[in-house]
């Protein structure tokens, strides 16, 4: 809060130059309005966010701004700090997320108390930065208040301490990013956050569900083609017992290294090829390995082809692909390959190792010719032991989530969502059902949790998708907000859930309801 302030006052200090002329603001997509990038003529790069573009929307209106008062202006129009120039623009928030509701399984009282801040700023056209900060106490349903306390982590938001004498959590999120764009064939991101790679609400190549990591992403625009690298750290937060070399430095690392190539074959086809390797920091017995140079190689597949050569690291290899059937619909899939034997594939035997996921969906948009109103439908299939590895030290993971799905493995999923904006009103509807096996106890690993070892598998043959505690879970959510201010998605948001889970081991059927007040633009995956 003392760097934003600073940063306030340094911007009060400079603004009695300001000139008429305005610069243009920059900033990410965000979910409500990268749906332009689908209904552009054009064919965009899509698949990777964050996405930066210039906000047509924040041009300045001097004679509407005259026209109304302070307080309706930044309750409903404006950031509440705006310093604007030709030279760099400013924009600071209060993010709220007061929520209060009530839920049927336990008959709990759940709550959230968030305040957070923000701060946006671009200076020219070319550096763009952001920084956001939460800090959170709340009191969740039963399902997520079991999770919450078996993971040690409240989804995508980090570790836990014990709050209102156990009863309640608290935590806190941060994140950042520094972007440069010093030519216009090369952007250079910086960040404290989460990445995304895919065109669907799922992501099974890199997802965006998991706690903030620090990364590295050099991004090259040639035409047609744009490329990317990334470098990343993750952390195992399941490893308790620290080797020599994690002494007071908290949990074990694990580096990532990631190449994503996109292709816009022509203004329908987009093609884009992937790759990831993990690596750990050190191994268990402490001996330290750090970050290996080796990998700064940005050539696309070239250690995966090593690490079939016998590398011990772990890697796989993706494919994303988008068509664009109809002007406002798309077709989209992805298609995981982690270990992989053509041949035990033509057995048909059920090879533990045969480790595929593959993805099948559709969006479109102005359904019926109604302005706004779109749905998205989705098939989402993993295979058992995909993303998991010998050990968490170096399994496709990071602070006790996968990097992929929020199911891990080993699961088939259907899913439809179906949004309208009508003004500043806003509503949701979203079905889901899947099926998954779970494993009987701990020591039984049928391949549903990542964080078992490979090594584990009780079956050489004979492995298939729902192996196990076959599982059924149906999850349901309408939710309708009006938006008052679009500049940080604040608004008054009201939701009902349910979930009913269901095997021979355990039955949960919960009715979940909440209000309230929320503000920014962060998405939290629930529904699992």
């Amino acid at each position: 809060m003392k760097n934003l302030i600073m940063v306030a006052v340094f911007a009060l200090l400079t603004s009695a130059a300001v000139a008429q002329e305005k610069l243009p603001v920059i900033v990410p997509y965000n979910y409500l309005d990268i749906r332009e990038l689908y209904l552009d003529t054009s064919n965009h790069h899509t698949a990777m966010r964050p996405k930066l573009h210039t906000d047509t929307s924040a041009m300045y209106t001097e004679p509407y701004t005259t026209k109304r008062s302070w307080v309706h202006r930044k309750l409903f129009d404006e950031h509440l700090l705006e310093f604007r120039n030709e030279d760099y623009n400013v924009f600071i928030d209060f993010l709220p997320d007061f929520q209060i509701g009530k839920s049927k399984d336990g008959s709990r009282t759940n709550w959230l108390n968030t305040r957070g801040a923000s701060i946006q700023a671009n200076i020219g056209t070319k550096f763009y930065f952001e920084s956001y900060f939460y800090e959170n106490q709340g009191k969740f349903p039963l399902y997520l208040d079991q999770y919450i306390r078996k993971q040690d982590i409240v989804p995508g938001q980090g570790g836990i301490k014990s709050y209102s004498g156990g009863k309640a959590f608290d935590f806190n999120m941060a994140s950042a990013l520094l972007s440069y764009t010093p030519i216009k064939y090369l952007t250079i991101d910086m960040g404290y956050g989460q990445n995304f790679i895919g065109d669907g609400y799922r992501s099974l190549i890199l997802s965006d569900i998991q706690f903030s990591y620090p990364y590295l992403k050099l991004t090259a625009n040639l035409g047609k083609v744009q490329y990317t690298s990334m470098w990343a750290q993750f952390m195992d937060k399941h490893s308790k017992n620290f080797a020599t070399a994690y002494d007071d430095l908290g949990y074990y690392k694990k580096w990532g290294v990631f190449h994503f190539l996109d292709w816009n074959v022509s203004k329908r086809l987009t093609i884009g090829l992937f790759d990831a390797v993990i690596w750990p920091d050190a191994d268990s017995s402490g001996r330290k390995r750090g970050f290996d140079w080796s990998y700064m190689n940005p050539i696309i597949f070239l250690r995966s082809a090593e690490f079939s050569e016998g590398s011990s690291d772990n890697a796989l290899v993706g494919l994303n692909a988008k068509f664009k059937l109809l002007p406002k619909t798309t077709v989209y899939g992805q298609l995981v390959l982690d270990e992989f034997k053509l041949k035990e594939v033509f057995k048909g035997k059920g090879w533990w190792a045969n480790k595929q996921a593959w993805q099948l969906g559709v969006k479109s948009f102005d359904l019926f010719n109604v302005k706004k109103l779109d749905i998205q439908a989705e098939y989402n299939a993993v295979r058992p032991y995909t993303y998991s590895y010998k050990s968490t030290l170096i399994n496709y993971e990071h602070y006790n989530q996968s990097l992929a799905h929020p199911l891990g493995a080993n699961f088939q999923e259907v899913l439809g969502i179906a949004t309208y904006r009508y003004k500043r009103w806003y509503g949701r509807g979203q079905l889901l059902y899947s099926r998954y096996g779970d494993d009987p106890n701990p020591a039984t690993n049928y391949g549903h949790d990542i964080s078992k070892p490979y090594t584990t598998h009780p079956n050489e043959y004979g492995n298939y998708i729902g192996q196990g505690v076959k599982t059924n879970l149906y999850y349901a959510q309408g939710t309708i907000a009006y938006i008052f201010n679009p500049k940080y998605n604040l608004r008054v948001e009201t939701s009902l859930a349910y979930r009913k889970l269901s095997n021979s081991l355990n039955k949960s059927d919960d009715l979940i309801f909440n209000i309230g007040l929320r503000a920014s633009f962060r998405q939290f995956y629930y529904d699992f």
